[in-house]
């Protein structure tokens, strides 16, 4: 097997040499592995999986002279016997020109949350040819944190219709993260540490992506061996996928994070104990790293590179992030160059057509540190043109503008969008239908690329769809027209409801405006309860009752339809998710005004009415189970122990998120399940509490409640519960209940 491998640690000797430097200055060097042929191959196999025998109509034709500057192009064209000819640059550019054929002549749809795929027959003719291009070198895609939240417990079949999806969608820089802890292990082996020293330095799976970045170590571990076979395994068959559409994957790289034993075994190595990072103490956190200046750095990072160009290959882009929520250890300019330009060394002495693929995070989480002198001494230790800084927050918080684009690095402009995989309608379409055209425009722009960025995906599949299609737009969209198309197309229908719902939603709920904005679900709902929550929303809820409203009276006939179901759960779900906020300032300003009749009419019906509703409606939808992600995690244990240790890892990121609720509900879901046994006894818990301190004129404390509700959390990851992976119930008739029941008083709570 091609995993064996990794136990040879023999150098890779690098006979390439570097090119020209204005090769570089244009990226030109990174060009698709895979012929023409071979991606041409992977399209009609892609085009198999979701088309079955309809996939034949389509000629797939991949021609890298159709492009004659690096920026991809696909041409269709109707041909004989009623089928399209389509011919691209690379099976990305194929891909995408035949899904935006689907989207906009047959009205079809592809998402993570179900696809619409009535196709007319015959195929709608085209007359004449259809040219679809985009000014973007590159389509990014991920978070280096989607690796924990969203793909850790994935199997090859979720990863390949993920890689379809990102072909479809014209994605061709994608993260390839999976795996690397195997080649890790064996470097830290082969310096001489031991197994037990290495078991102390990784996470647990559900956590690496912190351990990657040097926040954190050991929490949630050891990562049995199983795991480092079945991930390289997986790495394996998603570079070659990806390779095989001419996707160029991003490869991990050194940042200079190391196991405590490295120190044992180079004493007079310069390696600083780093200050604990988020809630963690040092049980978890204060990473060890190794001063990039240091020989043992270029040694360590050149051994782990050369080790993962033999098993994996390259393209030649690779990602490290030296101070990701960390402070640097001087802010002197000359040390900060010192620093990157040593990172740099490091690649390109194993790789010398090596490009770092740097996250901006870093300058806007920390501004009082990273000012314009810092910025450009760290940027500028490297040549430019041979670092890509990812603008990770552009939407909200763009650091191209503050930095003259990032002082001639080149730079993609991404959508970060969510944090932690939340639940919860959001999105800033305003903002990202614009800022990507203000980007290319802005003066002596060094713009390259367009980037999706979300820390979880499975969510809004409205906001992607959008912000893949802009990649390949010449203008902005106009918002309210496009979003009907959607609606048309994502159910099938032309219901006057569903495109009426659709701008209801794209004009408000959609579109926040609030400057910085950070869509972490804020609702009181899924976060541990107090007498002093955040209740605040940047939309009218009117507009979100009013689309519930139009969806729900459109329901009955779209019921077969998954998409449609999937939004009508949703949507609903975010109903409930505002009327709790509403309950709960009822019930906390009736324990301030010590009206216990109030106070218990409040929390009757959110505890025992309103919350086993939505735990109901949740789980009616095969999407929204926490039995899937448990079931994911529990599939990839060998025995009994390791199945143990991942169900812990899956419960405890989505709640307490550390021993003692370190970064309590930052990666909260709404899902069934959880909500029944997680949520739910909380609220419950602080409904009681109130109760009981009215009835005994006692105070509310704060701290005591948090000690009694820490063990109704804990018990929740440590309960073993079997939770369904199947839905139960029928949906339309759990969502007629609640609209009956509850679409009342929403609205005269507006009032």
């Amino acid at each position: 097997m091609r995993f064996k491998y990794i136990y040879s640690l023999a150098l890779l000797v690098v006979v390439s040499h570097l090119s020209a430097h204005c090769e570089f200055q244009t990226l030109a060097h990174l060009k698709p592995q895979a012929n023409d042929k071979t991606q041409g191959r992977a399209v009609v196999e892609l085009l198999r999986r979701l088309l079955g025998n309809r996939s034949r109509e389509f000629i797939v034709l991949v021609n890298r002279t159709l492009s004659n500057d690096s920026l991809e192009v696909c041409e269709l064209r109707s041909a004989k016997n009623n089928k399209i000819i389509a011919t691209g640059s690379t099976g990305v550019a194929v891909a995408s020109g035949i899904y935006n054929y689907l989207k906009y002549f047959c009205n079809c749809h592809v998402s993570w949350s179900g696809n619409q795929l009535n196709i007319p027959r015959p195929l709608p003719q085209l007359t004449g040819v259809l040219r679809i291009s985009t000014q973007h070198r590159f389509r990014y895609y991920q978070n280096v944190c989607t690796q924990s939240y969203s793909t850790v417990w994935w199997d090859w079949p979720r990863w390949q219709r993920e890689i379809d999806w990102m072909a479809l969608n014209g994605i061709n820089l994608p993260l390839a993260f999976t795996g690397q802890e195997a080649l890790w292990q064996e470097v830290y082996l082969s310096l001489g540490l031991n197994q037990t020293e290495i078991d102390h330095f990784f996470t647990g799976p559900a956590f690496l992506a912190w351990n990657r970045m040097g926040n954190l170590f050991q929490w949630g571990g050891p990562l049995p061996q199983s795991w480092h076979v079945k991930q390289l395994y997986l790495q394996f068959k998603i570079l070659d996928r990806m390779r095989s559409f001419g996707m160029l994957p991003v490869l991990p790289a050194f940042s200079g994070i190391v196991p405590q034993g490295i120190a044992r075994l180079f004493p007079k190595a310069n390696v600083t104990k780093l200050a604990p990072w988020s809630h963690f103490n040092c049980s978890y956190s204060c990473a060890y790293t190794l001063d990039p200046r240091d020989p043992l750095f270029h040694s360590i990072g050149s051994l782990f590179l050369s080790q993962l160009v033999k098993q994996f290959g390259t393209d030649h882009i690779y990602n490290t992030d030296t101070f990701n929520e960390m402070t640097p250890t001087s802010s002197d300019p000359t040390y900060l160059s010192a620093v990157s330009r040593a990172v740099f060394a490091t690649m390109t002495s194993v790789d010398p057509r090596a490009i770092w693929l740097m996250q901006g995070w870093l300058f806007v989480y920390d501004t009082a540190f990273w000012k314009p002198a810092q910025i450009q001494a760290l940027l500028h230790g490297v040549p430019i043109g041979r670092m890509i800084v990812l603008d990770l927050f552009a939407e909200s918080t763009p650091a191209f503008s503050l930095t003259k684009s990032f002082y001639g690095q080149p730079f993609i402009w991404c959508m970060l969008h969510n944090f932690g995989g939340n639940s919860g309608l959001f999105g800033t379409v305003e903002s990202i239908n614009s800022g990507p055209f203000d980007a290319l425009a802005f003066p002596n722009s060094t713009l390259v690329g367009l980037g999706l960025a979300p820390e979880g995906i499975e969510q809004n599949p409205v906001v992607y769809e959008l912000m893949s299609e802009l990649a390949w737009r010449k203008e902005p969209v106009n918002l309210a027209k496009w979003v009907s198309l959607y609606a048309v197309r994502r159910y099938g229908s032309t219901h006057e409801n569903l495109t009426a719902a659709w701008r209801l939603l794209f004009a408000s709920i959609y579109n926040c405006t609030v400057p910085h904005y950070k869509n972490h679900n804020h609702s009181p709902l899924v976060h541990r309860p107090s007498l002093h929550m955040n209740t605040e929303v940047w939309y009218q809820r009117a507009d979100l009752y009013e689309a519930w409203r139009l969806l729900y009276q459109a329901a009955w006939p779209l019921m077969a339809r998954e998409t449609f179901r999937y939004d009508l759960v949703d949507v609903t779900r975010q109903v409930l998710q505002l009327l709790t906020t509403d309950y709960y300032r009822e019930i906390r300003d009736a324990f301030q005004a010590q009206k216990l009749p109030e106070l218990l009419t409040a929390g009757g019906v959110l505890v025992y009415d309103l919350l086993p509703e939505l735990e109901r409606l949740l789980s009616s939808n095969s999407h929204f189970l926490l039995g899937t992600w448990l079931d994911r995690a529990h599939s990839l244990a060998l025995d009994e122990a390791e199945a143990r240790l991942y169900d812990m890892n899956a419960r405890n990121q989505i709640t307490l998120w550390g021993p003692e609720g370190n970064i309590l509900d930052y990666a909260s879901k709404e899902w069934g399940g959880l909500m029944e046994d997680y949520y739910s006894q909380r609220w419950s818990l602080f409904v009681n509490t109130l109760v009981e301190c009215l009835e005994r004129g006692r105070p509310f404390r704060q701290d005591a409640f948090n000690q009694a509700v820490f063990q109704v959390e804990k018990g929740f990851v440590f309960n073993n519960r079997k939770y369904p992976s199947k839905p139960q119930g029928d949906t339309y008739n759990i969502v007629s209940r609640i609209f009956l029941k509850y679409y009342p008083h929403a609205l005269k709570r507006l009032k």
